[in-house]
């Protein structure tokens, strides 16, 4: 039997506070909406289509980015190179900056008198109001997560392994895919799971880009806005268990394919 020790005790009461302050807030809004508003809230056409594309356009976004990401984060891992740390550096700046900033910044960047803004205009694209739009805001404000979640994931692959798959004759990108990917998968998937989770709470950027389609973050802030608490707060809470849903869904599947 363990000897109890006061330091133990000491710190076990300092995390049920951390807990409590995060639990309190969340308990205390699922508790004061009526369940009847919730049942109404669910059935509001407006409240499923922004859910729909709240979670549709985090999941492409992630899925997308994922292809550049992920590679990158293995070069990050196993490469040394001029300016690494300020590289490093540059990839955390969606996290610190205000995300108003962001998403001015990302305006910017596919606004139609951009560069890429009067490409995409020439095809019939535009950017600015458009879910590609969201999905950009999305991503810049969310691939940090799964860049270093996959990074360190790729860190903690024994290069022994590597290099003996490819003194038997293994190409570096065979290497890649059935050796680093594998042994790392755990950490590429939090990473996924991270971006996805970010990308789909994401407020302060997609509303500067894109006001509409209404994404359910924005829409509780519009209800909110426009006839207060009572109104935007079924909302919230309905838009909150749908992401702990998805969340404890796409963990358990990642717990699944690990066991197999």
């Amino acid at each position: 039997m363990q000897k109890f020790q006061p330091l133990h005790l000491a710190f076990s009461l300092l995390g049920g506070l951390v807990l409590l302050f995060i639990i309190a807030p969340l308990l205390g809004l699922v508790l004061a909406t009526p369940l009847a508003d919730l049942l109404e809230t669910t059935a509001d056409k407006e409240v499923q289509d922004s859910i729909v594309l709240t979670l549709s356009v985090s999941f492409f976004a992630t899925l997308f980015f994922a292809v550049a990401a992920i590679p990158f984060s293995y070069m990050l891992a196993r490469n040394s190179f001029p300016f690494k740390k300020l590289v490093s550096g540059i990839i955390d700046i969606p996290i610190v900056i205000p995300h108003s900033a962001a998403g001015i910044a990302i305006l910017g960047f596919v606004a139609r008198d951009s560069a890429l803004g009067n490409l995409a205009s020439k095809i019939g694209l535009s950017f600015v109001g458009h879910p590609l739009g969201i999905g950009l805001a999305m991503a810049f404000v969310s691939i940090p997560f799964l860049i270093n979640a996959a990074r360190d994931g790729f860190e903690q692959v024994p290069v022994r392994l590597e290099k003996a798959a490819m003194n038997l004759g293994a190409s570096p990108l065979r290497v890649f895919f059935t050796i680093s990917l594998p042994l790392a998968w755990r950490s590429v998937i939090t990473g996924l799971i991270m971006m996805f989770a970010r990308g789909m709470s994401e407020f302060g950027a997609v509303i500067i880009v894109a006001y509409h389609p209404i994404i359910t973050p924005v829409l509780i802030y519009e209800r909110f806005g426009a006839f207060g608490l009572k109104y935007a707060r079924p909302v919230a809470v309905v838009f909150i268990l749908v992401c702990l849903l998805f969340f404890v869904l796409l963990r358990w599947l990642a717990d699944s394919s690990k066991k197999e």
